[in-house]
């Protein structure tokens, strides 16, 4: 993440909230980095001396520094990988190996939907039963199509 992110600055100063809709963009929407993940690593990269802020117009946007260019330079190989991996991604996410969007879309609610059903309580095996039931089911279904 730290090589992708500062790869992106590299190419246009930025703000957070942009490097997040700018690697959803990159990845078709089957990827999207949250705040969690992408202000720890503009830290890390602060501190690393690799990235400077500026603020401008009430945002504080990110800038490469001469270290983070030459950073970028010696791991030039790593970031080919990365940004080779991207665009692979991307493709996947049209309707290649991957899933396509709408389906990483279901998975995605099916999975927030069992954690908020197993964080609400405990289930009496007769819920789990049925619970696991129409997980299999599912599954039956979608190895017939």
């Amino acid at each position: 993440m730290r090589l992708l992110v500062l790869s992106l600055i590299s190419e246009k100063p930025t703000y957070g909230y942009e490097l997040i809709r700018t690697i959803e963009e990159r990845f078709a929407g089957s990827y999207t980095p949250s705040p969690g993940v992408i202000y720890p690593t503009l830290t890390w990269l602060e501190e690393a001396g690799y990235v400077t802020q500026v603020e401008a117009d009430g945002r504080k946007h990110y800038h490469i520094t001469p270290q983070g260019t030459a950073f970028l330079e010696a791991s030039s190989a790593a970031v080919e990988e990365i940004l080779t991996r991207v665009a692979c991604g991307a493709a996947e996410g049209r309707g290649g190996r991957r899933a396509p969007v709408p389906v990483m879309r279901a998975m995605e609610n099916l999975k927030t939907s069992l954690r908020l059903r197993l964080r609400n309580g405990g289930l009496d095996a007769e819920t789990e039963e049925k619970i696991a039931a129409l997980i299999d089911e599912a599954a039956r279904a979608v190895s017939r199509l």
